[in-house]
């Protein structure tokens, strides 16, 4: 009994010192956490494949805690690999019964998607908001969901990632 109380005790000890950050986990302090592509999509970054993608929207989203999740999921740029991949169009898709809880893809919807004819929107039940970048033959590359973007990051992100027309 009280062997199992001291183990017990040094074990929410040594839990709490992993959280406090106090006893490093890894062998090197260049190590980082990767999350599994499942659970990277469901944080919402399994378009955000290149770590200076994440770099670029930590210029835009200013919640450090979003920005480290998109570090946890992207794979590190190679030396012949750019920054600017771009996309011949994109899908937004989003449920039309959930748009309510969107105002800021509603926004982008009624009053900046037209800047972008290369970007169609599709409402399909009970989807969470997501851009599907389409490649030139207009099949899809990368999916991102938005659920929680502004306005302005959905413009930036659409600037920089879909290949510009005259219409821009």
């Amino acid at each position: 009994m009280v062997t199992d109380l001291l183990i017990r005790g040094y074990t929410y000890f040594f839990v709490a010192l992993l959280f406090l950050g106090l006893v490093p986990l890894g062998t090197s302090s260049n190590s980082k956490e990767q999350l599994s592509s499942s659970e990277c999509e469901n944080l919402g970054f399994t378009g955000l494949a290149l770590c200076s993608d994440c770099n670029t929207f930590a210029e835009y989203v200013k919640d450090q805690e979003l920005v480290s999740d998109c570090l946890k999921c992207c794979a590190e740029d190679s030396d012949d690999s750019t920054s600017k991949i771009t996309y011949s169009g994109a899908i937004l898709e989003v449920c039309m019964r959930k748009l309510v809880f969107y105002p800021e893809i509603v926004g982008f919807i009624e009053e900046e998607k037209d800047r972008f004819p290369s970007v169609k929107v599709q409402y399909l039940f009970n989807s969470p908001p997501k851009l599907i970048m389409l490649d030139n033959a207009g099949q899809p590359k990368e999916t991102i969901r938005i659920d929680n973007w502004k306005r302005e990051h959905i413009l930036q992100f659409l600037k920089e990632k879909v290949k510009r027309t005259s219409a821009y």
